[in-house]
């Protein structure tokens, strides 16, 4: 809880949108990450695109960004906000995959739950893509992992952080998008 009590709630303590109207405007953005553990046999499958349903991270992708613009739908107090960007990226490693999500805009407000919701969702459009091959994946590890702009400045997660026995190692480079390994 802030200094300023609790933002969301009204005098009478019932729940509202806060009113970003006095906020300045600046460039914001947000990076969140996660993965989703499945058998070796199953991402096997994922690398070679021979999943059944089709092409599991260009899918999984779009969904993502889908999700991004539609998170003020999702989240109720969320506001509706002018994306500017949004980039998907995946990392295939023996047992996993690891999505990282990264959003940007110019508001008042900023991105972290976009960037949150936009990995959420291309996780579960992994699982579902990849469910008849693998009903034991597990989805897990979502994290904000940056943010910046607005009042509260810069936010880095510290990579040694624990989220669990697996721990992100902050090394994520899945900026390609040319369908080559790791990095897809």
């Amino acid at each position: 809880m802030s200094d300023r009590g609790l933002t969301h709630l009204d005098p009478l303590g019932r729940a509202r949108m806060v009113d970003v109207t006095p906020k300045d405007v600046t460039h914001r953005r947000a990076i969140a990450r996660g993965r989703v553990h499945m058998t070796p046999e199953t991402v096997s499958l994922v690398a070679q695109g021979a999943i059944s349903k089709g092409d599991v991270l260009a899918v999984a992708r779009v969904a993502g960004i889908q999700a991004a613009k539609r998170t003020s739908d999702l989240i109720p107090l969320c506001h509706p906000l002018m994306i500017g960007g949004v980039s998907v990226n995946f990392r295939i490693d023996d047992d996993y995959i690891e999505i990282e999500a990264q959003v940007e805009t110019v508001d008042r407000t900023g991105v972290e739950m976009e960037a949150l919701t936009a990995c959420s969702v291309a996780a579960l459009t992994i699982y579902d893509m990849c469910k008849s091959s693998d009903r034991s994946m597990v989805i897990g590890e979502i994290a904000l992992w940056e943010k910046t702009g607005g009042r509260s400045g810069v936010y880095q997660r510290d990579p040694d952080a624990s989220l669990g026995d697996d721990v992100l190692d902050g090394s994520f480079t899945g900026t390609a998008e040319n369908g080559q390994n790791p990095s897809v």
